[in-house]
């Protein structure tokens, strides 16, 4: 494992503490199992029902047990100490085999995204309204989502033309990926995460127009000038990705000449979201007659 952060901490279940770390590298947060044990269960032992546990599933045959990791976490009292962690997938796994009251909202989640995924698998469509629903849920403008539905349809454009050049889906994906990032941005992914202050979170959902249209626009122009170029080997398609960042970059630096203000900023979504609030908050304060305030004057 990549080297890990333990110093932050999340609450679930009424105040209760579970201690996680975050790897940079791989860009996953890994949670203390005997943690999620403790909240879930009220066991008087979290560590000896893990122990138990882990055994009787380990007996089982579960791969997800082998593959979890023993990484430092500090103790309450103060101590760093080796336990067992588990990422996000092999969390809700472990769940899975908690006989526990408290546990039962998460096998009833699961199972309803299991049905949902079965459904967006024999109806595509259903995945564009349920997208549409959470983005909405959010607190996103419905402007917003169209453009962002625009970007993962060119997106997924362009990821259909690397497959067809022979570039390996994963680490290719990403390296291609962070070159149109740094040719337009003059950032990688993870660094223009970083200046947002984001971990987990995905970038382009926390991106303001300007940020995404010029995305989008990088990720076109590699699109068909890779369609033109035909790259051969993953140094060529490299080349290609420089090139149609470079495009967009070139209209960012244009935008900024003309405006005096840069494009790139440190705002997310939680700091949209605020703003529409803060402006539906002032809204509020308005009088209903604009005439209102003239007569009181």
């Amino acid at each position: 494992m990549a080297e890990v952060n333990d110093n932050s901490s999340i609450q679930l279940f009424e105040d209760q503490k579970i201690r996680t770390a975050w790897d940079a590298e791989k860009e996953e947060w890994y949670f203390a199992i005997v943690d999620v044990i403790a909240v879930l269960t009220d066991s008087a032992d979290p560590q000896n029902y893990w122990r138990v546990l882990k055994k009787r599933l380990k007996d089982e045959g579960n791969e997800t047990i082998t593959n979890c990791n023993g990484l430092k976490m500090t103790a309450p009292d103060g101590k760093k100490r080796k336990t067992d962690v588990a990422n996000t997938e092999q969390l809700l796994r472990i769940i899975q085999s908690i006989p526990s009251p408290k546990a039962e909202p998460f096998k009833a989640w699961l199972a309803m995204v299991g049905k949902e995924r079965i459904e967006e698998t024999i109806d595509p469509e259903q995945a564009i309204d349920r997208a549409l629903d959470t983005y909405l849920k959010k607190g996103y403008s419905e402007e917003w989502i169209h453009q962002r539905l625009l970007a993962i349809r060119i997106r997924n454009e362009l990821t259909d033309e690397w497959k067809k050049r022979g570039v390996q889906k994963g680490k290719e994906y990403a390296i291609l990926t962070d070159e149109i990032s740094r040719a337009w941005s003059g950032m990688t992914t993870g660094q223009y995460k970083r200046l947002k202050g984001l971990t987990k979170e995905n970038l382009r959902d926390n991106m303001t127009d300007l940020e995404l249209v010029l995305t989008m626009l990088a990720e076109a122009s590699t699109t068909d000038i890779s369609k033109t170029a035909k790259p051969q080997t993953f140094e060529e398609n490299k080349q290609v990705a420089k090139r149609g960042g470079k495009v967009a970059g070139i209209a960012r630096q244009a935008l900024e000449a003309e405006t005096g203000k840069p494009v790139i900023t440190e705002k997310n979504a939680f700091d949209f979201q605020q703003l529409v609030t803060d402006i539906v908050e002032d809204a509020a304060e308005l009088p209903e007659n604009p005439t209102e305030k003239k007569d009181k004057d």
